[in-house]
């Protein structure tokens, strides 16, 4: 990404625009955790070290490019505004222009909660618009625990997340996320998911 200036003027969290449909709400409930956890004025310096990339889209808004995440547990916890990093400036575009542009540069990702494609419409309008995915979550877990490495791959996350999707029951998931994320790090180590962004391969011979 070619970066622009950061905005040093707070932006209100809640008139950020999403680009993609789903966040992990498990993965949302961690980083309040770690917020709470930070308070006072190392709140505020981490706050400093995680501006909000975005662009500047149609009718002067914000729209996030990263950390949906770490914006709905902000948002959740009471925190108004954020500093903003503006990647690009795309005000001169229409707003079917701007989504076929941001689809290119792999910079939206309008796929829904059971990882099939939808129309640019579905993006919600509102970070506290954002449903659930729990298989988004339980990616996050997963590269918490060694599963994966973090990798530059846009989205990687939902890419493992649509991994687990088709192999870990949802039922599983849904009444023990500890035995889903057990089978989550057998099928991440396994050979056949070596094509996977940020694959760590076996953890020991067998």
């Amino acid at each position: 990404m070619s970066r622009h200036e950061p905005v040093l003027n707070p932006v209100a969290i809640k008139e950020l625009h999403p680009t993609q449909i789903t966040v992990g709400y498990r993965e949302v409930a961690e980083k309040r955790r770690l917020w709470r956890e930070k308070g006072g004025a190392e709140g505020s310096e981490y706050l400093g070290r995680h501006m909000i990339p975005v662009v500047k889209g149609p009718k002067d808004r914000h729209y996030i490019l990263d950390h949906h995440h770490l914006c709905r547990a902000l948002l959740e916890e009471g925190v108004k505004d954020i500093l903003v990093d503006v990647i690009s400036d795309l005000r001169g575009l229409k707003r079917p222009e701007f989504w076929s542009y941001l689809d290119q540069r792999a910079w939206c990702h309008p796929y829904d909660a059971s990882g099939e494609r939808v129309a640019f419409k579905a993006i919600p309008i509102a970070v506290a618009d954002l449903p659930d995915d729990p298989y988004r979550s339980l990616a996050g877990e997963l590269r918490r625990a060694g599963g994966f490495a973090k990798d530059i791959t846009p989205f990687s996350e939902f890419i493992w997340a649509n991994y687990l999707r088709r192999r870990v029951k949802p039922r599983l998931l849904a009444e023990d996320f500890g035995a889903a994320l057990s089978h989550a790090l057998k099928l991440a180590k396994a050979d056949t998911a070596d094509f996977m962004p940020g694959w760590c391969g076996p953890s020991s011979p067998d």
